[in-house]
């Protein structure tokens, strides 16, 4: 599944990662790969706990490429 991931550095220089879809799932890392490999695991433990806990797992995210004339 994918999801959109939304990383931002903070006051302190330090990335902030969030999955808009997954409430409550944020995580950090010093570098933005660090930051990257943190949510990736911070969603996979999500959806893991959804499951075992028989709740639903939100849809991952589609997107299409609309190409328009400027």
């Amino acid at each position: 599944m994918k999801f959109r991931v939304t990383i931002e550095p903070d006051e302190d220089g330090v990335f902030v990662a969030e999955c808009p879809a997954l409430p409550g799932c944020i995580s950090q890392g010093k570098t933005r790969d660090e930051a990257m490999a943190n949510i990736r695991d911070a969603i996979q433990g999500y959806l893991t706990s959804l499951k075992k806990h028989g709740e639903p797992i939100p849809s991952g995210i589609t997107e299409e490429i609309i190409e328009v004339p400027v």
